[in-house]
């Protein structure tokens, strides 16, 4: 069934609903009826009830502080953290509360948490709405950290994420939320830790983040006119970070791109490139290439915001440069 990846996660949130009467929902807009900025939760007020649908005041450290309070109690809240960019406000209560519950406690506590989260630039949201932080999530221990390029890694991913015992930060791309692709009906569940081969290719390893898998898979096809085959791999999640496909992948092509649309300083791509090189360096015949962001805040200006994200023109010009070794 083809649908949209906003039109998956709303489908997930409310067969997950239906499945566990544990799970509820809290956040700003969430119960309005147009469900959220984005229509995410549209529905799930008329069917499941503002008792299980909260509409929170604006305030990020409640909403996850008390997010983080029900799942103590048996509860499986699903909190929207609107934008990843208001991270400072509720920090306090993930990285060093929610995240520790479970050492802190010697593992007699669980903390069934999902907070969604919006990322990304290209929507000309400025730049207090459009930053990439999941590798600051992903560096905090005890925090799963999601990243879905599609429709149907979306409600895989959402449906495993519900149902984990632990905390989890879910991002969805606000630029990929109308893109569609089929969605397997029915239950279907994605595990963790386990990336996703989105093209196979023999010359050089591509691995795109988010929406970069996306960009990642269109250079492929570019590069393909020309006659080099890249692979393309997708990670799907950051923390667990699946090494041993990424590894497997470079060492089959000898050459590695990664595509992060966050800024370049201690970055995902940073932390998967040094990865490789430490655990992979005998299969490298030329240096990892990262296509990131400028280190700037990301502008508020519709042509300078085209600029400051990764492109696809980026991504061919750094593998062509990976192949020129």
């Amino acid at each position: 069934m083809k649908m949209s990846m906003r039109e998956a996660i709303n489908l997930t949130l409310h067969e997950e609903m239906a499945r566990d009467n544990r799970v509820v929902i809290m956040g700003e807009d969430v119960a309005s009826g147009q469900g959220g900025v984005y229509g995410v939760t549209a529905g799930l007020t008329e069917k499941f009830g503002v008792a299980r649908v909260i509409d929170t005041p604006i305030t990020e450290s409640a909403i996850v502080g008390a997010a983080g309070g029900a799942a103590l109690t048996g509860l499986r809240p699903v909190a929207e953290l609107m934008f990843i960019d208001f991270l400072g406000v509720c920090l306090d209560q993930l990285l060093n509360q929610i995240a520790k519950f479970r050492y802190m406690f010697g593992g007699q506590a669980r903390t069934p948490l999902v907070i969604r989260t919006m990322i990304g630039a290209g929507e000309g949201t400025g730049p207090q709405h459009s930053q990439i932080l999941y590798s600051m999530l992903a560096a905090i221990p005890g925090i799963k950290v999601v990243t879905p390029s599609n429709a149907a890694d979306a409600k895989g991913l959402l449906a495993e994420a519900i149902r984990q015992d632990d905390p989890v930060v879910f991002c969805e791309h606000k630029a990929l939320y109308l893109s569609e692709c089929d969605v397997p009906e029915g239950d279907y569940v994605i595990p963790f830790g386990k990336a996703r081969t989105v093209v196979e290719g023999t010359d050089i390893t591509l691995c795109g983040l988010s929406r970069m898998a996306v960009l990642a898979e269109q250079a492929a096809a570019e590069l393909a006119a020309e006659g080099i085959s890249a692979e393309v791999i997708d990670p799907r999640t950051l923390s667990p970070l699946d090494e041993e496909s990424i590894l497997a992948s470079v060492s089959k092509t000898g050459r590695l791109v990664v595509v992060d649309e966050s800024n370049p300083l201690c970055s995902m791509a940073s932390e998967i490139s040094g990865m490789v090189a430490e655990f992979g360096f005998d299969y490298l015949d030329a240096p990892v290439q990262r296509v990131t962001a400028p280190h700037t805040p990301v502008p508020a200006t519709p042509c300078l915001e085209k600029d400051y994200v990764p492109s696809v023109a980026d991504i061919v010009r750094a593998a062509k440069k990976a192949l020129a070794y």
